[in-house]
């Protein structure tokens, strides 16, 4: 897959709605965006086997046990704790071959094994940690992929928060603590972890992709494509950057007068 391909699978992804978003080939696109030329089967051929296998267990497990064991006994997939930084973690390809990675990129493994085996599973964009959010019969749990699946209780939620900045009025709100979120926006936190490592290393290139990707999965969002103006300003490529800005132009909300003031500052280098 070129990264005009992926491109074009994002862009289809974007436009469908929730129920019907293509997590893992989404992610799968994402991942040959960013470098291009690599073989995606790997990732189909664990996914499958992760599904498979899950659909096993569900019949003597609760969903919860079912999805930890299945994903990080079974597969062993989990977090990289020595190599917390290493590029490969936010990569599905390269977790597909590590078989470690981050909470938000072992999480589309996760949702999408959980779909499979209908099993009701949804991430939850916590407070720097991406968890997820399982349905069983006693009620909703929280799991965190990057430690082995292991369930994280509502107390430990509520110190995670606290630790995160979060008021104590709001640390205690289980219902917003594990709000979850849908799978496109699960896709988006991950862009966002790439888009803020980019950053921080002044890979503007890799800052704009990481923006553009998520203004391909959510159309209707005008942030990415400020994002990407904002990389391509610090690359020099001031009639790119104009560009980016005129599609978030093109979004109406109340933030067109902030737009417009970046669009102006941008103008002014070219004059």
């Amino acid at each position: 897959m070129t990264r005009d391909e992926a491109i074009e699978v994002l862009t289809e992804a974007g436009q469908v709605g929730d129920e019907a978003f293509p997590l893992l080939e989404a992610a799968i696109a994402c991942a040959i965006h960013d470098h291009p030329f690599r073989d995606p089967e790997p990732v189909r051929t664990l996914a499958a086997r992760a599904a498979e296998r899950l659909a096993e267990r569900t019949g003597g497990e609760s969903p919860d046990d079912a999805l930890a064991e299945t994903m990080a006994a079974d597969l062993r997939l989990n977090g990289d704790l020595l190599n917390y930084d290493h590029p490969g973690n936010t990569d599905v390809i390269d977790v597909a071959e590590r078989r470690r990675g981050l909470s938000a990129a072992l999480s589309v493994f996760y949702l999408d094994a959980a779909r499979r085996a209908g099993i009701k599973a949804r991430g939850v964009d916590f407070p720097g940690h991406f968890l997820l959010r399982v349905e069983t019969p006693e009620g909703p749990v929280a799991l965190d992929p990057f430690s082995q699946g292991r369930l994280v209780l509502p107390s430990e939620l509520t110190r995670r928060a606290l630790r995160a900045g979060l008021t104590p009025h709001v640390a205690d709100r289980l219902d917003v603590l594990m709000a979850p979120v849908t799978d496109r926006q699960a896709l988006i936190r991950l862009q966002n972890v790439l888009f803020s490592r980019a950053i921080r290393a002044e890979d503007y290139e890799g800052a704009e992709r990481s923006a553009l990707r998520r203004a391909l999965l959510d159309p209707e969002d005008h942030r990415p494509w400020l994002d990407v103006a904002a990389a391509r300003e610090k690359q020099g490529a001031l009639a790119g950057a104009l560009e980016a800005l005129a599609h978030a132009r093109t979004v109406d909300d109340p933030m067109e007068a902030h737009r417009q003031m970046s669009v102006d500052r941008v103008r002014l280098q070219l004059n």
